[in-house]
């Protein structure tokens, strides 16, 4: 949509986002024609839309460069205890306007696209959506690293590079369609390819005892390369990083016997590895027992882990006393778990320390439970993981020994707290025995880690109280409530510009970095005008909404009744049929009493469901999206397709 604000309603966007002046817009219209010649090999004649979008970002992203550069360089001076955030999941959509906005860039990039002929707004729809999550989970972990480095924390995030995202939604016929999200296909231009980093992650392979020591041999290597991406702070010139991983196999691969039929066929094979990286698994807190699936959790973490412990040693802390320096690992680095994704880190941190670094298994032990921490995500039983010991056993030998024997010391442990009680000890266990043998890698996360927490107040509650509540018991202290949050730069300012403005105009913008100052609304309650300003915004912003549906769907929506509106992945605990049967109920009331003034309602109902689902035995209620007109008084608009 071309841009419609007013010269005043910029000013004022400008005033609360913080940004630049004008003096930098000349740089700018160069770099940018610089981008488009030396980079994009364009000129104005020949180049599309795109080509201006990769331009701009190009430009942006110089302005990244030293502060990221910078930054790092400071956390090898100081030598901060550093944070690792863990996850399959990052779900970090578009770039380009959040760190305009983070680098103060925003007004004076605007300013040099409209003296180039060009329209901002166009050139940020072009942006390919980084998809590389399902919903909370992996939008969560994004706006942690926002977070993280708005603080100012010296922070990392460690993910897959997947190929293919979450599947794009196309609705045909009143059914869900899923087509692949190919994001990479026309490049990335906030990473950085790191091939120099370069590390092996193991599969398969058979487990000796030695004299020496445990080796883990006849493995299968696949490389993992790194590819990094910026992430930059609010207007504090903090840029810190998240690494995704890439699999790509060994030159070697399978290439034991030379000849041209075993060539071909062992160039062919090298996807088997690579698939790895191919594509994330497009559930919502729901568990398939995939092999490929744990060969991601597992690809992630073996990664990550010799990233850490390189780093670490490289510090100046550790080159101190490079022989004692595991002693203070947990003092220097922080591990989240987000889920149990990530599980594996477990296991493998301890596998590290006492095959590789030669360290005993109870000092092993407790560096590994210092170090990390573990954020739960759900209490559905379909979501919880539980990996059969068989597949365990084919695809990490070694890592199976080893959580065997933290569930045996843990097992003692329970049994001396409550001696014959058995059946305490089922339940705790982490290896349950009921049907096929599994590992529950909840339980092997709270065992491992120091801190559990749920993400809201009420979730925390039911893991204490009822699902986690024999490992509550023992450790109380353990158990924590961290809310979920978001990052307000991405979800208010870029959102919602015009209330982030009028906000700022009342109580300033430090706001957007310190959350707590909207307490200072509280002396607007009953202030008339700021009322008025506000329900303005609210009417601008449905204006726009309704005015972008007619444009998609040829719809024309009452802009004076309520949007009600329900977002979700399609899901029995999100709701979406408890909406539907409101939506019923609300009719029904018209239909029993026509003559009542009721308040007018748009309803708009819209999410993807998850693409394992069974189409044979599902029924589509409506289309993907229809008006029907309820007395003259409502107005339900369907955009949902409901497969359950």
């Amino acid at each position: 949509m071309a841009k419609q604000s007013t010269a005043s309603e910029r000013k004022k966007q400008i005033t609360i986002r913080g940004l630049g002046g004008l003096e930098t817009v000349s740089g700018l219209k160069l770099g940018f024609n610089r981008h488009l010649h030396f980079t994009l090999v364009k000129d104005r004649n020949v180049a599309t839309m795109r080509d201006y979008y990769l331009a701009l970002a190009h430009i942006v992203r110089d302005h990244l460069v030293g502060r990221w550069i910078r930054t790092q360089q400071y956390y090898y001076d100081k030598d901060p205890k550093r944070i690792y955030y863990l996850s399959l999941e990052f779900y970090i959509g578009r770039t380009l306007q959040n760190t305009m906005i983070n680098l103060g860039l925003e007004s004076s990039c605007d300013e040099a696209m409209y003296q180039l002929g060009l329209d901002i707004e166009e050139l940020e729809e072009i942006e390919d959506d980084a998809g590389l999550g399902n919903g909370g989970l992996g939008r969560l972990a994004a706006c942690f690293l926002d977070s993280m480095a708005t603080l100012g924390l010296a922070a990392y995030g460690y993910g897959i590079r997947y190929e293919y995202g979450i599947f794009n939604q196309k609705i045909k016929d009143g059914w869900q369609v899923e087509e692949a999200d190919d994001w990479l296909r026309h490049g990335n231009p906030w990473e950085k390819a790191r091939p120099e980093y370069v590390l092996p992650v193991y599969f398969y392979g058979r487990v000796l005892h030695t004299k020496d020591g445990v080796k883990w041999i006849d493995a299968e290597v696949v490389l993992a390369i790194p590819y990094d991406t910026p992430v930059p702070g609010y207007l504090n010139n903090t840029v810190n990083t998240m690494r995704l991983w890439s699999a790509k196999a060994p030159n070697d691969f399978h290439l034991h016997h030379f000849n041209v039929g075993d060539y071909i066929q062992a160039v062919l094979d090298r996807n088997l590895a690579e698939n790895i990286s191919r594509v994330l698994y497009p559930n919502d807190n729901f568990f398939e027992g995939k092999e490929l699936r744990l060969k991601q959790e597992y690809f992630v973490v073996a990664a990550s882990l010799q990233d850490i412990i390189r780093r670490f040693k490289a510090s100046k802390f550790s080159r101190k006393d490079v022989k004692n320096c595991f002693d203070s690992f947990a003092d220097k680095v922080a591990i989240q778990l987000n889920d149990t994704h990530p599980a594996l880190a477990i296991p493998e941190l301890m596998r590290i320390l006492m095959d590789i670094e030669k360290i005993g298994w109870d000092q092993a032990w407790k560096i590994t439970k210092n170090t990390f921490a573990y954020t739960n995500h759900t209490i559905l039983p379909e979501a919880l993981e539980r990996w059969p010991v068989d597949l365990f056993e084919k695809l990490l030998p070694r890592h199976l020994e080893i959580i065997y024997e933290i569930n045996q010391r843990h097992l003692h442990k329970i049994r001396s707290l409550y001696p014959g009680d058995d059946q305490r000890l089922r339940r705790m266990s982490l290896v349950e025995e009921d049907g096929e043998k599994k590992i529950n890698m909840a339980h092997l996360c709270i065992v491992g880690s120091h801190a559990v927490n749920g993400v809201a107040k009420i979730h925390s509650k039911i893991i204490k109280e009822q699902v986690f509540k024999d490992f509550s018991d023992i450790e109380p202290v353990k158990f924590q409530n961290k809310t979920n949050g978001i990052t307000p730069r991405r979800w208010l300012l870029l959102c919602n510009p015009g209330l982030a403005a009028l906000i700022a105009e009342k109580i300033g913008g430090d706001y957007i970095k310190d959350m707590n100052q909207l307490q200072k609304l509280h002396a607007y309650v009953n202030n008339d005008g700021f009322i008025h300003d506000v329900t303005s915004v609210k009417q601008e912003n449905k204006v726009k909404l309704a005015s972008l549906l007619e444009k998609e769907y040829g719809i024309k929506i009452n802009m004076s009744s309520i949007f009600d509106v329900h977002v979700k992945r399609i899901h029995e605990y999100k709701r979406q049929l408890m909406n539907c049967l409101y939506i019923i109920v609300m009719y029904n009331r018209i239909r029993k009493e026509p003559n009542k003034n009721f308040v007018p309602r748009t309803v708009m109902i819209g999410g993807k469901d998850e693409a394992h689902q069974d189409l044979e035995t599902c029924q589509p209620i409506a289309p993907s999206v229809c008006s029907v007109p309820l007395l003259s008084d409502i107005k339900l608009l369907l955009a949902i397709i409901w497969l359950s």
